[in-house]
């Protein structure tokens, strides 16, 4: 049917999330919606939370006659409370890794201006100031950007075109509200064919979903219900609850009337222990896990050791849903419009506070288990738990920043991995110094904020406060007589003068000797990032030899502990090194292992400086060849070995360009020819090399 996507058409690039099974009907708002974001740029679908106003934006733009040469971008931000944060969600949605003090809208406005690409704000009404003015903001700045927004209320923007998204259609017995009703029955209950064969009990179904005003959501939760209940009882039930409901005066539109009614109805048929798990759940933003919903949910009449049970129960009923994702397993969330009821009961029960604390505490200490284990052969793991958990933590941090700053202040130091190597340069700075400045000054907690904060300083150009933070933390440390406070401290300074191209007092600041003098632990961060630190400053000081040894005993610390992320920073430097000896093949050979490990922590400006060095490697390797070849001295069967040094690589997201300070000389031109078949240049949001942005 023109203008209607076909099921499984996907756009090729961009980040678009798995489309549900149960998408039906919709064919006039997808043929009006195909042709909306062909003609107009900034479009909003509107209407009552449960209508099915993400179902349809998603079906919308998966149609491949919606690609994008630089794809099409899908941003959640249902989970996101701080508005301030919105641009970084945004930057990190589509792959942008900014390093730089300015603001990060100018930065965004900036890396789209010359893009082609769709973007989709994923439930913004609790964010309508904000979306407007950003979306006012980059569309006057990229005029090849379309924009799609799902709201419960518009933008009110001059240019936006408004789609209110209405309920499905519940007339007669083929209707579209019929069906999916259907469907969700037959999945929760394979014998509920039997009614809808039967003429008479099909039309008791028609008109459950015409009480239901055809609302998806509300469709689904009673569509569930038949596993347990005939038509005939959830038809009296429901129409007992409607006219129960008729005589209180609410002050709520009809269709918002009705979908309250039904999940509180919903809410009214869940076990007891269902309706507290329900309650305790709403402070989940964002997806969780089984461990997360146990410790933060269990207490009281629920035991820890229940909490899967009901929570299975809860997820039958289609009150929470489950997912399995790739590296993370299991993983719940809570529907927006049927958190929000639970948080309402969370008040009710007088326990938002308690339950809240607990979720914050919870994720702090993941925070800090995730420090620990960073430097193990667990890195790879802590990657994806900590990114899966990124709603969770930021939630946790908004928390404890005025529950319990100085937790906060832990939290957010602990992060430092985080923020320094996996791409939240911006909104790890900006946690540190709000929970800096509001936590009392605790001397260990305090000297790790800091100095997790100069990294993200380092990262970001910022040079003079970065070395100023550093000897802070020097002296703090000092006083702490610390040996690994020490090194971090000692690393920071030397990053912040090596950068700006001191490599002499770099060298004099992480150095053996100024290691041996702080003493420490070999295998401890501090340690290893001094010898990184060490490794670039022989490198800029064309010390190639030293360097290789100095790298090579890196790596093999690294390679001991397990430790993936340092160790592929190693690779890098063994490759600068041998291009510098004039060895091509082996500086080929080396980029090859750090790709590889930059990839499975999905370190985007890693990825983008190894492609650099690896076209150096072989524009070196080819004019070796082709200078031996004329000089008669080399087979033509041998021509191809040099491509051989070619990785063949996939990610799952964009490539990214280098920060031009890279001490190593690094630029962006060779990562921009090296780009993947059906990949948009562009920066990304990895993390950075330790030595520099």
């Amino acid at each position: 049917m023109d203008g209607v996507p076909q099921p499984g058409a996907r756009t090729p690039t961009g980040n678009l999330p798995p489309e549900p099974a149960s998408f039906i009907g919709r064919e006039p708002e997808l043929r009006l919606l195909g042709q909306l974001l062909r003609e107009r740029r900034l479009i909003t679908l509107t209407g009552v939370g449960g209508v099915g106003k993400s179902r349809l934006a998603l079906r919308a733009v998966a149609d491949a006659r919606q690609a994008r040469a630089d794809g099409v971008w899908w941003v959640e931000l249902s989970p996101l409370r701080d508005p301030t944060l919105l641009t970084a969600t945004i930057a990190h949605a589509v792959g942008l890794a900014d390093h730089s003090p300015r603001p990060l809208d100018e930065e965004l406005c900036a890396w789209m201006a010359d893009r082609e690409l769709l973007l989709v704000l994923d439930t913004c009404e609790h964010l309508v100031s904000d979306c407007r003015h950003l979306a006012g903001e980059l569309l006057q700045s990229a005029p090849g950007l379309t924009i799609l927004i799902t709201s419960r209320e518009p933008l009110r923007c001059a240019i936006e075109e408004v789609v209110e998204v209405r309920p499905l259609p519940c007339e007669g017995p083929e209707s579209d509200a019929l069906a999916l009703f259907r469907a969700r029955a037959l999945a929760a209950a394979p014998r509920a064919a039997a009614v809808f064969a039967d003429p008479e009990r099909a039309a008791i179904a028609a008109e459950v979903c015409r009480r239901l005003d055809g609302i998806p959501l509300a469709l689904e939760l009673a569509g569930a219900r038949l596993r347990l209940w005939t038509v005939e009882q959830m038809a009296e039930r429901i129409g007992e609850r409607f006219e129960m409901l008729s005589e209180v005066r609410v002050p709520r539109p009809p269709r918002h009337q009705t979908m309250r009614t039904t999940i509180g109805w919903s809410h009214e048929l869940c076990e007891p222990l269902e309706r507290l798990l329900w309650a305790r759940l709403s402070v989940f933003t964002g997806d969780f896990d089984i461990a997360a919903a146990r410790a933060v949910c269990a207490g009281g009449p629920l035991p820890a050791a229940r909490v899967e049970r009901v929570l299975a129960g809860l997820a039958a009923k289609s009150v929470v849903l489950r997912s399995e994702e790739r590296g993370a397993g299991a993983r719940y969330r809570l529907l927006d419009t049927i958190r929000e009821y639970g948080h309402d009961w969370l008040g009710e029960l007088g326990e938002t506070q308690l339950v809240t604390d607990r979720h914050a505490h919870w994720y702090a200490a993941l925070s800090q288990a995730a420090d620990r284990g960073w430097m193990g052969p667990g890195q790879v793991d802590w990657y994806r738990r900590i990114t899966a958990e990124h709603a969770q933590l930021r939630t946790a941090l908004e928390h404890l920043l005025t529950a319990d700053p100085t937790a906060a202040l832990e939290m957010a130091g602990n992060l430092w991995f985080y923020w320094f190597a996996c791409g939240h340069v911006h909104e790890g700075r900006a946690f540190l110094e709000r929970a800096l400045r509001l936590a009392p000054r605790t001397e260990v907690a305090y000297n790790q904020a800091l100095w997790s904060l100069g990294l993200t300083m380092v990262l970001q150009g910022d040079m003079d406060e970065a070395r100023r933070i550093g000897e802070q933390c020097a002296r703090d440390a000092a006083h702490l007589a610390d040996p690994e406070r020490e090194l971090r401290a000692a690393y920071l300074h030397a990053a912040s003068v090596l950068m700006p191209g001191d490599p002499v007092r770099a060298l004099e600041l992480s150095g053996p000797r100024a290691r041996a003098a702080h003493g420490g632990r070999p295998t401890g961060p501090g340690w290893l990032l001094c010898k990184l630190s060490t490794s670039y400053s022989l490198c800029a000081l064309e010390r190639f030899d030293e360097a290789t040894e100095e790298a090579r005993s890196l790596r093999e610390a690294c390679a001991e502990l397990g430790e993936r992320w340092m160790r592929a920073y190693a690779d890098y430097i063994l490759a600068v090194a041998a291009l510098g000896l004039g060895d091509h093949g082996e500086a080929a050979r080396h980029v090859r292992a750090m790709l590889s490990g930059k990839r499975l922590l999905g370190d985007r400006l890693g990825i983008a400086l190894g492609l650099d060095l690896l076209a150096t490697a072989v524009a070196g390797l080819a004019a070796a060849h082709a200078l031996a070849f004329l000089d008669g001295g080399l087979p033509a069967s041998t021509g191809s070995r040099w491509e051989a040094a070619l990785p063949t690589l996939h990610w799952e997201s964009a490539p990214v360009r280098p920060h031009p300070d890279c001490p190593c000389g690094a630029a962006s031109e060779s990562a921009d020819r090296l780009q993947p078949a059906g990949r948009a240049p562009g920066r990304g949001s990895g993390g950075s090399p330790p030595g520099g942005p």
